[in-house]
């Protein structure tokens, strides 16, 4: 399970934060899922937030910059890519992740990164945040996401 040893979410109060949720449009069942995840964390917090979709990962991290160059304080990219018999997985899960790194650094954001690589649709399904699947990664890239911009808000306060 690759979700063994990650810490507990506590509840954090990410009031007067804006999130952008970019989510792919690739596996809309398990992307829908990750999305439903996002948006339960961003709400239990009380941030306020949007939804943007893109075609594909690959396209992530442009609106990602986007977004958070426009007044975001924060971004959930959200995106499933599933291993096929080219190295097309490889390309773009790159891409993604290197893109995403990018644009957080750059813009000095973060970017909550809800990207599953995967092998099978099954794992997503177990990844996703339905009601039996065992982690829910859309809710750990959104709390990742919040999180990271309240000790960001912190450290600047100096």
């Amino acid at each position: 399970m690759s979700g063994h040893g990650a810490a507990e979410r506590t509840n954090v109060d990410a009031s007067g934060l804006r999130v952008v949720i970019i989510a792919g449009s690739w596996h809309e069942v398990i992307s829908d899922g990750l999305i439903a995840g996002a948006v339960r964390e961003l709400d239990a917090s009380g941030a306020t937030h949007s939804l943007v979709r893109v075609p594909g990962s690959f396209e992530l991290p442009v609106a990602a910059k986007a977004a958070l160059e426009s007044g975001a304080d924060a971004v959930v990219a959200l995106g499933v890519i599933i291993r096929g018999g080219t190295p097309h997985f490889e390309f773009v899960s790159a891409a993604a992740t290197d893109g995403l790194t990018r644009v957080a650094i750059d813009t000095g954001k973060p970017v909550g990164f809800g990207v599953l690589t995967l092998d099978t649709e099954e794992q997503g399904i177990d990844r996703a945040g339905f009601p039996d699947s065992s982690e829910d990664k859309g809710a750990e890239a959104a709390h990742a996401a919040v999180a990271t911009a309240l000790v960001l808000r912190e450290l600047r306060a100096g």
